[in-house]
């Protein structure tokens, strides 16, 4: 409805602003498509600002939504994507600025295909299909590569020739087959699976150019990647350049940059190895002379001792020694054996001049009964008549006891 002022009667800016807020609340939800091309997602906020530009005519629009709308597509949503986004208008009468309030944002065309990749992709991993430790090594030296390939591509001459050019001797197993479009999965996936039934493959290369999301979709497939995952074949990635990433890059146990950094990082290079080989021979010979010197100025050392210069006076001076030891050991016992004689005789001496046969020898007799009982006093010489022995120094002779009994001497008889 048309208002009624002028220049004596104006509305007050507050008063323009509320009814303009007034009439923009009328309007409904509407569908609105554009380029974001700012993007503010403040940390802890729960309000994300976005900027939606008409790139054909140079227009944009401030659009605002909490954080829970726009999480749905963060993932696969930044500036410069284009977007549809389901909004309200919405008037800021402070600021008199027009916003969008939106409840729902969608990317358009190829933004809803990487949606969808991205929610396989999740799937995917949840089920650790890229996980790490599935990972199989590559072999050093593979004797037979199995390369999957567009016939004659630039991708399938940058491996074969990179690679020849690495190790001549290298061979390959090449199938060729589409690389994009709707028949290019399942020739892939029949392809690895036959290269995977070759026991005598040693690694499978997938390689192709670069190109557009849509081209690369195939290498985004499901049934792809988990043939690729169900490979016992250790499995390298060769899709497009550097930015591209198909799924099949993370389900690889490797993912190369390029067809060519594939042919490198599957195949040693000749040159560099026999570098190595020459240096490990050169360090090795260092080694061994090292050693080999060491152990000369070792020996030259051992050799210079007097020891080994003069072996004999090792004997020379253990015989001075064993002759010293002897003749020390004749001196001792020699005075040891004198000592015991000396000490035998002295004894003997002792022993003699104790002996009854010393006394005997002095004129002594001793009288014994018949019985070899000592007589020692009369009263033991026996009945009169009984005969007793008297032993002298030269022998013994037989004598009786005197009739008259006990006396102070009695008479020997012959």
């Amino acid at each position: 409805m048309a208002l009624n002022t002028s220049a004596e009667a104006p509305l007050p800016v507050g008063e323009v602003s509320r009814l303009i807020g007034g009439w923009i609340d009328r309007l409904g939800a509407i569908w609105v498509e554009g380029q974001i091309t700012q993007l503010s997602r403040r940390p802890g906020a729960g309000v994300v600002f976005l900027t939606l530009r008409d790139p054909s005519h140079d227009i944009s629009v401030s659009v605002t939504c909490f954080r829970q709308v726009f999480d749905r597509i963060a993932d696969v949503v930044s500036e410069g994507a284009r977007v549809v986004v389901l909004a309200k208008p919405e008037w800021y009468a402070p600021r008199g600025q027009l916003s969008l309030r939106a409840t729902d944002i969608r990317p358009v065309g190829i933004g809803e295909l990487l949606v969808r990749l991205e929610q396989l992709k999740k799937s995917l991993a949840a089920e650790g299909l890229f996980a790490p430790a599935r990972k199989k090594p590559l072999p050093f030296l593979p004797q037979l590569i199995g390369l999957v390939s567009g016939r004659a591509s630039a991708a399938e001459r940058d491996v074969l020739e990179n690679a020849r050019r690495r190790w001549p001797a290298v061979r390959f197993e090449v199938r060729n087959t589409a690389v994009q479009g709707v028949n290019a999965v399942s020739q892939v996936v029949q392809a690895i699976e036959e290269l995977d039934a070759l026991p005598e493959v040693d690694v499978i290369v997938v390689a192709r150019g670069g190109g557009s999301v849509e081209d690369l979709l195939p290498f985004s497939d499901e049934q792809l990647i988990r043939a690729v995952a169900a490979c016992r074949t250790p499995v390298v990635s060769a899709i497009g350049h550097e930015p591209d990433s198909p799924l099949l890059d993370l389900v690889a146990d490797l993912r190369a940059s390029t067809p060519t950094d594939a042919a490198k990082k599957v195949v040693p290079d000749v040159g560099e190895e026999l570098e190595k080989v020459q240096q490990l021979r050169d360090r090795a010979l260092r080694t061994v002379r090292g050693i080999l010197d060491r152990e000369e100025r070792g020996l030259a050392h051992a050799l210079g001792r007097p020891a080994m210069e003069r072996p004999q006076r090792l004997v020379d001076e253990r015989a001075a020694e064993v002759d010293a030891l002897v003749g020390r050991s004749r001196r001792v016992l020699g005075h040891l054996l004198d000592r015991a004689d000396s000490e035998l005789a002295h004894t003997r001496a002792r022993v003699v001049s104790l002996s009854p046969a010393a006394t005997l020898e002095r004129g002594y007799a001793v009288l014994q009964r018949p019985d070899g009982h000592v007589v020692r006093s009369p009263d033991e010489a026996g009945a009169p008549g009984e005969p007793l022995r008297a032993r002298v120094s030269e022998g013994e002779f037989t004598v009786r006891v005197d009739g008259d009994g006990p006396r102070d001497d009695v008479a020997a008889q012959n």
